[in-house]
């Protein structure tokens, strides 16, 4: 079987292309496997089409790999004359733990100030995905999203929040069903201005409905 491979837009490491529909997917003999392993029988009638159903859900699960999410945002730049806050708030993201392979998910704040340029709103949830769409720890994501924004818009300042609960302190470990995660990542004026900072706090915490 070809192993076709692309790097992603870290450059740090290779991944393998989605493979095509006529190709059965290598993943399918590890879950196979892993199936008999937990004591299983992988060809009873209810696990017989698991190995594929997974394989199919892991490469949905990690399809972030495949995209750039520079592309998405240089997409859609736009020359504006406004230099107020943009914010885009509670934006949905499901990611899995790089550690265990098991769901965190959340919501994610993001805002900025424009120096010149805004981007299309969508384009922010999409670059949030992009991210998310990969093995992750909650840290990286928040600063990943931060600088990409960053890097791309140029902008005065930009600030990310990330709020999320995590399967692998609810299912085992401590066990802990009501405690998640805030991580944040502020860039520029979001950093350097305690004003612009404390607007941008401010903002997300007004909501119609509690983080739950």
């Amino acid at each position: 079987m070809t192993q076709n491979c692309k790097w992603t837009t870290s450059g740090h490491r290779a991944v393998r292309t989605h493979p095509n529909e006529e190709e059965v997917d290598p993943i399918e003999a590890y879950v196979e496997r892993m199936i008999g392993e937990l004591g299983e029988d992988p060809t009873r009638d209810g696990l017989l089409k698991t190995p594929s159903r997974v394989a199919k859900a892991m490469r949905f699960f990690t399809r972030g790999y495949q995209q750039n999410p520079a592309e998405i945002l240089t997409g859609a730049l736009f020359d504006v004359d406004y230099d107020e806050m943009v914010l885009v708030r509670d934006i949905d993201f499901y990611s899995l733990c790089e550690h265990h392979m098991v769901p965190f998910f959340g919501r994610v704040h993001v805002g900025y100030i424009p120096n010149g340029k805004v981007v299309g709103l969508s384009k922010i949830p999409r670059t949030v995905d992009v991210f998310a769409r990969r093995l992750q720890v909650q840290e990286r994501l928040t600063m990943d999203v931060a600088q990409t924004i960053e890097q791309v818009l140029r902008p005065k300042g930009v600030g990310v929040v990330v709020e999320a609960k995590h399967l692998c302190m609810m299912m085992r470990g401590v066990e802990k069903q009501n405690s998640f995660a805030i991580t944040s990542s502020m860039r520029g004026s979001f950093e350097s201005d305690s004003k612009t900072r404390a607007e941008f706090m401010e903002l997300i915490r007004h909501r119609k409905e509690s983080f739950a």
